[in-house]
């Protein structure tokens, strides 16, 4: 843990950099955890003896999984990462990687089923989701005293199909909120700018902070100052990435008949992950969702050498893809499976990489990452492969479980006993599960 202060200038825990661009629009940078920030011990805030906030995340993708590849084949503490998990090496012990539960209200077979049973426990309404997805509820119990409620983020422009296969968290029935995917415009929303001249790289954002940051550096002791100083040049860096993005990243969807071929997407997705640590680290939010790829997605994957079809293609027998079944599919869902769990264990690093009190941004953090079926070709919804992180209340990590219940089930017992909500039912979901807490 850093080194206590006692004396020094007590800071806000929402304390902001505030500056003004060219066209007299407001920048608001936000602060990094400090020392300053905290109580003697680091468990809560110096200023108002508020205890660290807990944060939520609830991660998303489409298409299903090779459950050869992905599910691994020992219980416990023991557990072998498969093929598919192999990136979380580094966060094994920050992770429960939970198989077995039934997506109950996802019977019926198809995308759209599925992915509403898995983000609301409620079934498909043949227009969107049967009711709130799981973040929403989240957000309405500890999102209310933030800036934002919550933040959407995706992350593949496909705009192919319904609602329900483009968003991932819903209001109620039936009411998307739909995921911000352009990271310039999610770069604006939490520094507030405006124009485009940051965008065209004639100016930093930092430009019109830098006289209220310089003077609050004078007040800080120096391990504070010195955070102050890396975080700025955090700031920097995100906006040198997206600024570096080809334009047609900048302000636009890709049209219905968008072949599928992001080239960038890569790079997007740790751009968005870096903006939502961003928003976690700054307070501005608590809550937020991550649509890495679609329901039903059609992308193709440049970067990992599949371009002969589209991600939903290889996971069915069509003509088009190896074959769903067949060794070569496998491997090919396989690689893309394993990209998926690469973007989240960046994440996950980035998150552990920021301080915050006597811990870090991770300790105080739930994350939930689902898909909406098991095995891809027959839509399978049960035996539901599902990877829970972070170290907030009494969850048990650095095992693999292999349980009997539901999602919905696992949703509640991580709502109520790890993040304290007291929610009592979740769906109309009234049972929880054993094993998921000391």
């Amino acid at each position: 843990m850093p080194n206590v202060i006692t004396k020094r200038m007590r800071l806000s825990r929402r304390a902001f950099l505030r500056g003004v661009t060219a066209m007299q629009a407001p920048v608001l940078v936000g602060l990094p955890p400090l020392v300053s920030m905290f109580n003697s011990t680091g468990t809560a805030y110096a200023k108002d003896a508020a205890p660290a906030e807990s944060r939520f995340v609830f991660w998303y993708n489409g298409n299903g999984i090779p459950e050869r590849y992905w599910i691994p084949a020992e219980t416990g503490s023991e557990f072998q990462l498969s093929a598919c998990l192999k990136p979380l090496a580094r966060s094994r012990d920050d992770i429960h990687v939970i198989t077995g539960l039934d997506n109950a209200a996802g019977r019926g077979g198809t995308h759209p089923h599925s992915t509403s049973g898995i983000l609301t426990c409620m079934q498909w309404t043949g227009r969107g989701a049967g009711g709130p997805s799981l973040d929403y509820v989240v957000a309405g119990k500890i999102g209310n005293e933030s800036r934002f409620r919550s933040l959407q983020i995706g992350v593949s422009q496909e705009s192919y199909g319904d609602s329900m296969r483009r968003n991932m968290t819903w209001s109620a029935a039936d009411r998307p909120l739909p995921p911000e995917e352009i990271p310039h415009k999610m770069f604006d929303r939490l520094f507030g700018v405006h124009e485009d001249g940051w965008v065209k790289r004639k100016r930093s954002i930092l430009d019109t902070v830098r006289q209220d940051a310089a003077a609050l550096q004078k007040k800080l002791p120096k391990e504070d100052s010195l955070r102050v100083e890396e975080h700025l040049t955090g700031v920097r860096d995100l906006e040198r990435a997206i600024t570096a993005l080809p334009e047609q990243y900048h302000f636009h969807m890709e049209p219905p008949d968008f072949d599928g071929d992001m080239r960038d997407w890569p790079r997007v997705a740790k751009i968005q992950s870096d903006l939502l640590a961003y928003a976690f680290a700054t307070r501005q939010t608590r809550v937020a969702s991550y649509m890495l790829t679609k329901c039903q997605g059609i992308a193709r994957f440049p970067w990992l050498g599949y371009t002969a079809a589209r991600h939903h293609d290889y996971t069915h027998r069509d003509g088009l893809a190896p074959g769903a079944d067949g060794a070569a599919g496998q491997r090919i869902l396989r690689d893309i499976c394993r990209w998926h769990v690469e973007e989240f264990a960046y994440l996950l690093a980035k998150l552990k990489s920021i301080p915050e009190g006597d811990s870090n941004l991770l300790d105080r953090t739930l994350l939930v990452f689902v898909h909406e079926h098991a095995e891809a070709n027959p839509h399978k919804n049960t035996n539901c492969p599902i990877i829970v992180a972070g170290h907030r209340g009494k969850l048990k990590t650095g095992l693999h479980s292999s349980m009997q219940g539901t999602v919905g089930e696992l949703y509640l017992t991580l709502t109520d006993d790890v993040l304290g909500l007291g929610l009592g039912s979740f769906a109309k979901v009234h049972g929880k599960l054993s094993g998921i807490t000391v």
